[in-house]
């Protein structure tokens, strides 16, 4: 028999054409797989551009808007397998440690916090010949279980009543703790109102560092001390400053692409010695209930929104102060004069940062998409299944928004009410 290896056509079409019924059958007969790539017949290694994770001509990640990625970070069965089939990588004797303290909002990481844990990965794995290892400070009890697939090598909670809300004294005195036991090469923090800021600069004070602010990118230098140099956005957003390294950074969103190929070990370290007994002089009387009315869009953690196919206002304004959600909605709910123009979400309006965003009868307009890209979940409830916000949503609801928003109300009032009788 001849060992000349013969093409289907046939195949490689629908290889091409993701929307064939046999597209992932044929994608892992011809063992392509994800990676939908595929010999053309001119020769050339052709790519799926609509694939999960294609990098364009310009150097820059496809943007996925379909929910695959969204679903896998759900943590289904298919998405821990998923994780578990990639490459573990474990750092025994690490030539150094790269520390960070990530804000984890609601006990969970942040996209902020993985960046930044991208970021740390830069700086632990420049040198082959001398790797560093990844260590990650958690305070208080948390929600998260893929420390692993966000870059760490070794793991420090800190729990007890001291490390419970407001508490910078008490998380300073165990930073400076660890920079005894272990001196870390850098300390990486988030630069942002959600406590990284504040605690990195009171940490910089303690050690006598001057760190860099505001930094957004690295590159490697080897004229530098550390072979790196930062840059950093200063004068309000206006300028670029580029500095070397120091060994203390607080950086912005967005300041490196976070770790997605790799498993980490994660492995559970505790410090050598007890923490004092008495770190802090504050005492954390708990948070001031406020007005959700009262809270500027860019400003909000829970907003509920409204489009178009909103036509029960007063049901709506009902569901967002039982909620507790600050009010937010599209342009042409504003325009047409139901909502004020400060409540406008978008890239023509407020662009958000929510931890959650609901949105209710929204289509999804690129400009709305733009100003909501920021948010860690988005809900989407809307009659269109294949309307824009619905593939953008991590959960969709698919039904009449004002029977969605009253079956909603109706829940919490019950759960409300039931823990008032137990207590």
């Amino acid at each position: 028999m001849s060992d000349i290896v013969r093409r289907d056509p046939r195949k490689e079409w629908i290889a091409r054409n993701r929307l064939h019924p046999q597209h992932l059958e044929v994608l892992a007969e011809l063992g392509q797989g994800a990676a939908s790539e595929w010999m053309g017949p001119s020769g050339l290694l052709r790519k799926n551009p609509h694939a999960v994770g294609f990098i364009g001509p310009n150097g820059m990640k496809r943007i996925d808007r379909s929910g695959v990625q969204q679903g896998a970070a759900g943590g289904g069965g298919a998405a821990k397998s998923a994780a578990e089939r990639k490459p573990l990588v474990e750092i025994e004797a690490p030539a150094f440690l790269v520390a960070v303290v990530p804000d984890m909002a609601g006990g969970r990481l942040t996209g902020h916090d993985r960046d930044l844990l991208g970021l740390a990965r830069q700086l632990a794995d420049a040198d082959p010949a001398a790797r560093g290892a990844v260590l990650a400070v958690v305070f208080g009890e948390h929600k998260e279980d893929d420390f692993e697939g966000a870059g760490v090598d070794r793991l420090l909670h800190l729990t007890g009543p001291e490390f419970d809300g407001f508490s910078p004294e008490a998380r300073l005195g165990a930073l400076v703790a660890m920079d005894l036991a272990w001196t870390p090469r850098h300390w990486l923090l988030p630069d942002s109102k959600l406590g990284g800021a504040d605690l990195g600069r009171r940490l910089a004070a303690r050690l006598g560092e001057r760190p860099a602010t505001g930094v957004w990118q690295l590159e490697a230098d080897g004229e530098a001390p550390l072979g790196w140099r930062c840059i950093a956005r200063g004068a309000a957003g206006t300028l670029d400053f580029q500095r070397a390294v120091p060994r203390l950074v607080l950086a912005l969103a967005e300041c490196a692409e976070p770790v997605s190929e790799t498993r980490h070990a994660a492995e559970p370290l505790a410090l050598p010695e007890a923490l004092p007994s008495q770190l802090s002089r504050i005492q954390d009387l708990g948070q001031v209930a406020v007005d959700p009315a009262g809270v500027a869009l860019s400003e909000a953690e829970f907003i509920l929104s409204a489009g178009n196919g909103v036509r029960d206002w007063d049901a709506f304004h009902r569901a967002a102060e039982v909620l507790g959600a600050t009010e937010g909605a599209s342009r042409v709910a504003v325009d047409d004069g139901f909502m004020a123009r400060d409540r406008q979400v978008g890239a023509t309006g407020t662009w958000v940062t929510a931890r959650v965003y609901v949105a209710v009868g929204i289509s999804g307009a690129i400009q709305h998409l733009q100003g909501i890209q920021t948010c860690d979940k988005v809900v989407a409830i809307n009659m269109d299944p294949g309307c824009d916000m619905i593939k953008r949503a991590d959960l969709a609801v698919i039904g009449d928004s004002a029977k969605v928003l009253e079956a909603l109300v109706a829940l919490v009032e019950q759960s409300r009410e039931e823990k008032r009788n137990a207590a």
